[in-house]
């Protein structure tokens, strides 16, 4: 495809326009398509002015210029983070590096838990609470991939580019900044690098994070996507199934009179959404895809298996669930319906293994991170927007722990893509927004002076 203006141009007018027309970019959201969005309406002022203090104290002024002082060794980061590989369940090349480069910043400490979790703590004054400021270290893509960054004027292009690897960068240089600002909270931080945020990997590095037993977590900050508008305070929950129909197989006239489990399978399918639609036509925005099929070994075969693979979705546990039950409900059906018919031979089976679980619920507007959030958008000239979406946030979010995504700043498109891309718009303001919700959330020391990170105690 031939362009009329040359990459660099092009993008600078796209940012132009954008600035022109006062349009807010919205962040990719890992696992979401058309995140739910609303404007709200208020903010309760004290939460305003709260976070107006703290931008006003001289140690968050001094963060916020080196942010910008910082941006070409933060690119720098990004870039390193990118080329390094973090394919699903084989993040732990990324996660040694990401732990490496936290280690750098001035973490207190640092380590990699079972998982390949990258946790890096900054001890808080009276460490009474513990905030969580977390990006995920994997990508949607499989083992092999091109990582290798491709630059077309100041865009980069890349597999994983922004989903979440900026999101990384931007915590490794808000970690940088209240170092070499020598900021003071009252709370300790964990700043984590999760795995198993995408697909199949079913939040297991959040869900590890908080298990039973684990560290304890007062609230929770995921940085997931770009931008510096949306807040993202509501888990989108699926539930996600492998169905498995299983027979002899045999000749397709030999053996005529067996069990089929592609029959089974295609009944499954048609009593499923037949009744899922009628289910979800209505009341909280629920959906179920059937998206994926296979079995069979030739066209003179009768299979021996046939299987399908089924998300549904929903910020609603009780429709979730309800989806679910149908599902369920299906295959009964349909197994039952198949062997009823059958001329000879053994019964059909079936395996119905759930493959994902994510849970679903939501942060309350008016509670005081989301308060916070909006608030620290605002003050950043920005128009605060209340998303639904599934992130890593999910999981405190169903836990009863107070959480929120939010971007890391920039402009970018393309996520799941090869042609992935990133665009550099101001980044700074992402991690500024990170910073001012942080110490909203920890308690800053308002005794604390913008000094160099040597007079910084180490505890």
């Amino acid at each position: 495809m031939a362009y009329a203006l040359p990459m660099q141009r092009i993008s600078t007018l796209f940012v132009l326009a954008l600035t022109t027309l006062h349009i807010t970019t919205q962040p990719i959201l890992a696992q979401s398509t058309k995140p739910k969005t609303s404007s709200p309406s208020g903010i309760d002022k004290r939460y305003m002015d709260e976070v107006k203090a703290l931008a006003d104290q001289p140690a968050v002024k001094k963060a916020f210029q080196i942010f910008i002082d910082l941006e070409p060794q933060t690119s720098q980061d990004h870039r390193n983070l990118v080329e390094t590989p973090s394919p699903p369940f084989k993040e732990d090349v990324r996660a040694k590096k990401f732990a490496a480069m936290m280690r750098e910043a001035g973490a207190d400490s640092v380590w990699i838990d079972e998982v390949n979790n990258v946790i890096a703590k900054r001890k808080g004054r009276s460490g009474k609470k513990t905030v969580v400021v977390e990006s995920h270290l994997d990508t949607v893509f499989p083992e092999g991939t091109d990582v290798k960054i491709k630059q077309k004027g100041d865009t980069l292009y890349a597999p994983g580019v922004g989903d979440d690897t900026r999101g990384l960068a931007a915590i490794l240089a808000v970690l940088k900044g209240m170092e070499k600002a020598g900021i003071e909270t009252d709370a300790d931080v964990l700043f984590v690098g999760a795995v198993g945020e995408e697909g199949l990997g079913d939040l297991r590095g959040v869900k590890h994070l908080l298990r039973q037993g684990g560290p304890k977590v007062d609230s929770y900050i995921a940085v997931d996507g770009d931008g510096i508008s949306s807040i993202v305070h509501g888990g989108l929950g699926s539930h996600r199934y492998r169905v498995t129909f299983k027979g002899p197989g045999g000749h397709s006239y030999g053996s005529f009179g067996i069990v089929n489990p592609h029959s089974a399978q295609g009944k499954a399918i048609y009593y499923f959404t037949t009744e899922a639609d009628k289910a979800t036509r209505q009341g909280v925005k629920t959906t179920y895809s059937v998206s994926v099929i296979g079995g069979g070994t030739s066209v003179n075969a009768i299979p021996y298996e046939s299987w399908m693979e089924i998300d549904m979705r929903s910020e609603s546990p009780e429709k979730l669930n309800e989806v679910d039950q149908l599902l369920q409900a299906a295959v009964k059906r349909a197994l039952a319906e198949e062997n009823g018919i059958k001329r000879q031979g053994p019964d059909l089976t079936v395996d119905v293994k759930k493959i994902g679980d994510r849970p679903s619920g939501k942060t309350d507007p008016s509670s005081a991170i989301v308060q916070r959030a909006m608030a620290a958008t605002t003050y950043m000239n920005a128009v605060p927007q209340l998303d639904v979406a599934s992130t890593n946030a999910n999981t405190p979010i169903a836990l009863g722990i107070p959480a929120i995504t939010i971007g890391s700043g920039g402009i970018g498109g393309g996520e799941h893509s090869l042609n992935e891309w990133w665009l550099n718009d101001k980044g700074y303001l992402g991690m500024q927004r990170i910073l001012l919700v942080l110490l909203a959330e920890a308690g800053m020391d308002r005794g604390t002076v913008a000094s160099p990170i040597k007079t910084r105690a180490k505890r």
